[in-house]
């Protein structure tokens, strides 16, 4: 895993300018398809750094940056259908090699004049594939064996120069090459678990076919980021909004490598924040790292700005701009302080931890689709008084991971699971985010972490916290009549956010955490558990 230019990952690539830099990488050109963001991910864990990039990028853009290889992802239309995303010919004149999965090798067939018609049964799930030319991309694979396919057009007859490599139970052909213009295609999909030999088709591309050194790396990523951080920022101050979590957290230590004490971090205990996680903040930068740090009593303040608000984006929109709002104030009170003045500039950049799972699920470019803003993305005010450094913003959560232990953060802290910049109050679900409803939130919480860690599931887990619906039950205690609030508690697995699947606690773990919530907390009189995956659901509520 290493970085040719981080850049921000946003689906329009007029709006990233990538720093120029000598290393490879790989461009996958989305068509819509639902594993185009899985596609770049692998890719990267293969050892070189990929973007995605809208299918109808300019093609001087993809020329100026130079790629040694390109992927067309998948999609769901038709080749045939009016409006479908088309394959811009004077690509394959680059002269760069070209890999289609799916919709994108049916793209090249059609365009290169070979036979793509709709079959009479689709062919969705895993399939059996039989190698009949193992070729550059299958070679010393077994003859027989399965993979995932997705589609219903299939490629009956491959293009003038290509040849067959092999077929499928409903697939005639289900890959091509033409080794001669280096043009590659698969119908099935390499890049998810359930082809088995997926990653090795990938590597094969990558290496054999692109010429590819794998340089992508945690020690890298941390070099050209530190490099494009100086280039960004020069001599200016710059404030970090540190949350505590990962993310910020590696993105405060990679800015503070960079450039030192120009970077003063704004810790803001939003009254929203899991129990005694601001202390623990505040005591792991300002005492272990040494980072000038600011510590901001907020409580009030956003609790006064959520009176009312039960809309979800409502809440995200309000404490993101509040967030905002005190940076600002802060970084005011750095350039003017009396005492000790951090320097004569004002900070003029602001640091965020924005992940690529964060714009992608805020709708950041062309085609996308917005599913929930985050506050860093989605939720800033339009008035924003700083530049951004966003030095993780093309990362997924496990490199993001793989970086932090690089930069030598506390294991504890890099394998902290995910918390939700606006916090607690988008867990307090359909109602007002009250300091009562949190408090029996925040305790709630304290319980099951508590027992997550004890029975050691704490790794395994990509994320497990509690919702409290605008929900009220009747239960009995004591021989009483209780009419209590309902405790949701959410466990998932997942690789990277993009997709999860419920996590199979045992039976008598969560009987031990119900017990201890109802017994411990007098506002809660239910425990139940969301057994939903993403999709369809999204991992957090709100």
């Amino acid at each position: 895993m290493t970085e040719l230019a981080v850049t921000a990952p946003e689906l329009d690539a007029g709006d990233a300018a990538p720093i120029e830099a000598a290393r490879e990488e790989v461009l996958v050109l989305d068509y819509g398809g639902q594993y185009s963001q899985l596609i770049a991910r692998r890719l990267r864990e293969c050892g070189v750094f990929s973007e995605l990039l809208p299918h109808d990028v300019p093609l001087e853009e993809v020329a100026r940056r130079k790629p040694r290889g390109i992927v067309l992802s998948g999609g769901p239309a038709s080749v045939y259908a009016e409006g479908a995303p088309r394959l811009d010919r004077e690509l394959l004149a680059l002269g760069v090699p070209v890999m289609g999965i799916c919709y994108g090798m049916q793209l090249l067939v059609h365009e290169l004049g070979g036979r793509v018609e709709q079959a009479e049964v689709g062919e969705f799930g895993r399939s059996d594939l039989h190698i009949s030319e193992p070729g550059v991309l299958l070679r010393d694979m077994p003859t027989e064996q399965t993979c995932w396919m997705s589609h219903r057009d299939t490629v009956f007859e491959p293009p003038p120069g290509f040849t067959a490599l092999a077929s499928s139970s409903s697939s005639p052909v289900a890959a091509v090459q033409d080794t001669a213009r280096g043009i590659y295609g698969i119908q099935f999909h390499p890049e998810v678990v359930h082809t088995p030999y997926g990653q090795e088709i990938l590597t094969r591309f990558l290496t054999e076919v692109c010429g590819c050194e794998q340089t992508w790396s945690p020690a890298s990523i941390v070099e050209d980021q530190i490099r494009r951080i100086r280039a960004q920022v020069g001599e200016a101050n710059v404030i970090c909004g540190l949350s505590g979590g990962v993310d910020s957290s590696v993105a405060a230590l990679l800015v503070h490598r960079a450039i030192g004490d120009q970077l003063t971090c704004v810790f803001v205990d939003h009254g929203l924040m899991r129990k005694d996680e601001g202390e623990q903040v505040v005591s792991a930068f300002r005492d272990t790292f040494k980072v000038p740090l600011v510590a901001v009593d907020a409580e009030e303040r956003f609790l006064e700005k959520l009176k009312g608000v039960t809309e979800p984006e409502a809440k995200r929109k309000a404490i993101g701009a509040e967030f905002i709002r005190v940076f600002e104030e802060e970084a005011e009170k750095l350039a003017d302080a009396d005492g000790e003045p951090i320097g004569d500039r004002p900070a003029r950049f602001l640091v965020q931890g924005t992940l690529y799972s964060d714009v992608i699920e805020s709708g950041g470019g062309t085609g996308a689709a917005t599913i929930k803003s985050h506050h860093n993305v989605g939720g800033l005010p339009d008035d924003l008084q700083f530049e951004l450094v966003e030095p993780l913003r093309a990362l997924f959560k496990d490199e993001v991971r793989a970086v932090g232990a690089e930069l030598g953060l506390p294991e504890r802290l890099v394998w902290r699971q995910p918390f939700p910049g606006p916090g607690l109050a988008i867990r307090v679900v359909g109602g007002e985010a009250t300091k009562e409803r949190l408090n029996v939130l925040r305790e709630a919480d304290h319980i099951l972490q508590e027992e997550i860690r004890k029975a050691g599931l704490y790794r395994e887990l990509w994320q497990s916290f509690c919702v409290l619906p605008d929900v009220r039950t009747v239960g009995v205690q004591g021989d009483e009549r209780t009419y209590g609030y309902v405790v949701v508690l959410r466990a998932v697995t997942s690789d990277d956010a993009m997709t999860a699947d419920w996590a199979r606690l045992p039976y008598d773990l969560l009987e031990t955490i119900a017990s201890r919530m109802i017994n411990e907390l007098r506002e809660v009189n239910r425990v139940v558990l969301d057994i939903t995956s993403k999709p369809p659901g999204t991992i957090e509520w709100e």
